[in-house]
């Protein structure tokens, strides 16, 4: 269909307003942005927190230590070796007479407090008699076959001395034995008795931190 001049001069000022009215209430766009609104956290908003993991903790290792020899009773040993102290109660059978002793780990040999010391010989032998004395108390005269004689220098002059080795029955606890002796005078020691290595060896074990473990022998009426 034409569209004659006079009816395209009418709609030419009718579009033209359509087109003016259509730009005037169209807002502008892309000119300027609204600040971003901080949205709360909701349970479905909320990162996923890992919990907190702690070291695992390993058990405290304690040292170990190597068990003591086991101890059968307070008197003996496991194996049955007595147990002595640093001091002990000597029974000597020949006189009925209980003596304090001390235990000399550092001695080899014992000795006893002895004196009159008399030297004298019996059926080709030589033999000894003697009094145990300290504290001012003696025994009765004490008579003994001479086991042999040790000569002893002292320590601060050239001076030797020869003195008598007997060999006499005792017991401490429950321990009787034949062990030597050597006589000397020891009124001005602590101790009548003093026991060295060649008594304990092999049959007892010393306790230097206690004394008088073993029983008092009582003496025969």
């Amino acid at each position: 269909m034409k569209i004659t001049k006079k009816w395209s001069t009418l709609f030419l000022p009718i579009l033209l307003a359509g087109c003016m009215s259509t730009t005037a209430t169209t807002p502008e766009t892309g000119t300027t942005d609204k600040p971003a609104v901080e949205q709360p956290l909701t349970p479905e908003t909320k990162p996923a927190v890992k919990p907190e993991t702690k070291p695992a903790v390993k058990p405290e290792q304690k040292p170990q230590i190597d068990p003591k020899p086991p101890v059968a009773t307070s008197l003996k040993t496991a194996d049955g070796k007595l147990i002595l102290g640093e001091e002990e109660w000597m029974y000597i059978k020949a006189i009925n007479h209980n003596a304090k002793a001390r235990i000399d780990t550092g001695a080899t040999t014992s000795s006893i407090s002895a004196v009159d010391i008399e030297m004298f010989e019996r059926d080709g032998k030589n033999w000894v008699k003697f009094k145990l004395a300290h504290n001012d108390k003696e025994t009765k005269e004490f008579e003994s076959p001479v086991s042999r004689i040790v000569t002893i220098r002292q320590s601060s002059t050239e001076k030797r001395t020869d003195r008598p080795v007997i060999e006499a029955w005792v017991q401490i606890g429950d321990l009787k034995t034949k062990t030597e002796f050597t006589l000397n005078d020891r009124t001005h020691m602590t101790f009548p008795v003093l026991l060295g290595r060649t008594f304990f060896r092999d049959v007892a074990v010393v306790d230097v931190s206690k004394k008088f473990i073993q029983p008092k022998v009582k003496l025969e009426k």
